[in-house]
């Protein structure tokens, strides 16, 4: 272990953020949206015919996605930047992997590859790095095997795993213990290699990336909200036909340098071709809440998700408290609502963020450790996490240890743009995994080298 963590530190990548010295500004796009991405990438593997995808993120989370969708016998070309070919196999037609299959950093690559490989009769070995290994699996693994799959795990069901998928996989009918579009999407997959009706229901309304792609895709699914949670129904055995991919700008990547105009005075930003999934805006309600000049233009619909130009500019903001069925439609963006609530007037409370202490880190904790190494007084009541605002002064001068969390880092960065004192990360390698390009599209809005290596 001290061995490995040595290493990792010799191969850290630590940043530091200061202000800027004058507004960001001008029309940006942010990278391809993550869950989007992997979902064309898969549904493209299982379709006939050939699948054009355009506006594809290339962080490493995808590309890993990509490379293990051919080792299950799809073929997988890149055009050009973001322009991607997927020529699938059909529904039930992937072939059994040569070798183990690593996720890397990615939750969601992982838990979907699980459901995707759950309907074949194939053996494989799932992995993934250091972070991903520590992630719980049984979420998946639990109803999955309903479906007639097999699993092996580490303790407390962690990666790496064994599995075999089934040899008739059989259709479920599972209510979510908790919102999770993961989860859903895990066993939808699954059905989609069973005859019969898989049904699905969640307690919260979560992320329907996966719902929608199989309609794009031609598969029936339906949707019913019910006095038992929303109920979503496959039928099963479909045969998906190839259909082309538009990828929007990921709202989880927006949110960073949403929240980065502002607070920086002066500032205003144009974010172009931003999905603006209903299931995702979570945190863009948060803020008009409290205070953000924050609209929408061009809005339209690009392969059945709505997508628009979001445009936003510096002002106060004010604290607010924030319900818990909100959760499941900003999940991945409390530390950054966090830096915003830092710089508003008031003490905001962030509610039911249990899901957070199971992320690539635990979010919840961590994100305390961010506010607190930078002179932000917050703190930790139950599930729900309480950040006391200064009203727009944030000291900053402080380190922060990422614990290979990506989200938590690119945080602390913003952070240090409306700081009195430069904020330092101790390691952003793990950036590009979600957000390739991140430091430098935030360097270019700025006009200027706000974002730079530590020496």
């Amino acid at each position: 272990m001290a061995h490995a963590a040595a290493a990792h530190a010799a191969s850290a990548t630590p940043l530091r953020a200061s202000a800027p010295g004058g507004p960001l500004s001008g029309t940006h796009r942010v990278p391809g949206d993550k869950s989007i991405s992997h979902r064309a990438l898969m549904f493209g593997a299982l379709a006939i015919g050939t699948t054009e995808i355009t506006g594809l993120l290339e962080g490493e989370d995808v590309l890993r996605t990509a490379a293990v969708m051919r080792a299950l016998g799809a073929t997988v070309e890149q055009l050009g930047e973001g322009a991607w070919r997927v020529s699938g196999r059909g529904v039930g037609g992937l072939v059994e992997p040569a070798d183990v299959l690593d996720m890397g950093n990615s939750g969601t690559a992982a838990r979907l590859l699980c459901g995707l490989l759950a309907g074949h009769p194939i053996f494989a070995v799932i992995t993934g790095d250091a972070s991903l290994r520590q992630r719980p699996m049984l979420r998946v693994t639990v109803p999955l095997a309903a479906a007639g799959a097999s699993f092996w795990t580490r303790e407390g069901g962690r990666l790496p795993l064994a599995m075999r998928g089934a040899t008739e996989a059989m259709p479920l009918d599972y209510r979510l213990p908790v919102a999770s579009a993961q989860v859903k999407s895990a066993c939808l997959l699954a059905g989609l290699c069973a005859r019969g009706t898989t049904r699905v229901v969640e307690p919260e309304p979560t992320r329907d990336h996966t719902e929608n792609m199989l309609r794009h895709f031609g598969a029936t699914v339906r949707v019913t909200d019910t006095a038992e949670g929303r109920v979503i129904e496959l039928e099963g055995q479909p045969e998906l036909v190839a259909a082309p991919v538009m990828v929007p700008g990921d709202p989880s990547s927006a949110a960073f340098l949403l929240v980065a105009a502002l607070l920086v005075p002066g500032s205003r930003l144009t974010l172009a071709d931003v999905g603006l999934n209903p299931l995702r805006t979570g945190l863009f309600t948060t803020l008009r809440e409290m205070g953000a000049e924050l609209h929408v233009q061009n809005a339209r619909t690009e392969g059945g998700e709505p997508v628009g130009d979001l445009v936003v500019a510096h002002g106060p903001l004010r604290a607010v408290d924030v319900p818990p069925g909100r959760a499941p439609s900003m999940i991945d963006e409390y530390p950054i609502l966090a830096v915003a609530a830092a710089a508003a007037t008031g003490v905001t409370r962030m509610r039911g963020l249990a899901e957070l202490r199971v992320k690539e880190s635990d979010r919840l904790a961590a994100t305390v450790a961010m506010l607190a190494a930078n002179g932000i007084r917050a703190w930790i009541e139950g599930d729900d996490l309480l950040v006391h605002g200064t009203g727009g002064i944030i000291p900053g001068g402080g380190l922060v240890a990422t614990h290979m969390d990506h989200r938590l880092a690119m945080s602390a960065l913003i952070m240090g743009l409306a700081a009195q004192a430069p904020v330092a990360v101790d390691d952003a390698g793990f950036i590009e995994t979600s957000f390739p390009g991140f430091a430098a599209l935030v360097n270019r809005a700025a006009a200027a080298d706000a974002i730079m290596k530590l020496p």
